[in-house]
């Protein structure tokens, strides 16, 4: 029950506490601004290297000799013509074939339908 009541009272205050605002103090004095570091040095520049010799120039070589030119071949032999062909034999003439037989003529039925 004692906790309970504490913890009552505890919320209570802090309901309260929550309606007053209360105004902002003075501001606090500037803190004090630290020291620059030292600068440092400057390097030296290096020494510029001596520009080398140029090499010499290689001599020319000398013009290589013109070959000679090749002979001109023989001309070939014309071939032989050949022999022509004999003409071929007519062949026979055919058979004349038969007739045939004459159909008769068999009575019918005629069926005429009139035009429209």
């Amino acid at each position: 029950m004692k906790t309970f009541k504490l913890f009552a009272v505890s919320a209570c205050t802090l309901a309260l506490s929550a309606c007053f605002t209360l105004p902002p103090g003075p501001t606090g004095p500037q803190g004090a601004t630290g020291d620059t570091g030292a600068r440092g040095t400057s390097g030296y520049t290096g020494a510029t290297g001596n520009t080398g010799n140029t090499g010499n120039t290689g001599a020319t070589g000398s013009t290589g000799a013109t070959g000679s030119s090749g002979g001109a071949g023989a001309t070939g032999d014309t071939g032989a013509t050949g022999a022509t062909g004999s003409t071929g034999s007519t062949g026979n003439t055919g058979a004349t074939g038969n007739t045939g037989a004459k159909g008769s003529t068999g009575g019918g039925t005629v069926v005429v339908v009139p035009g429209k």
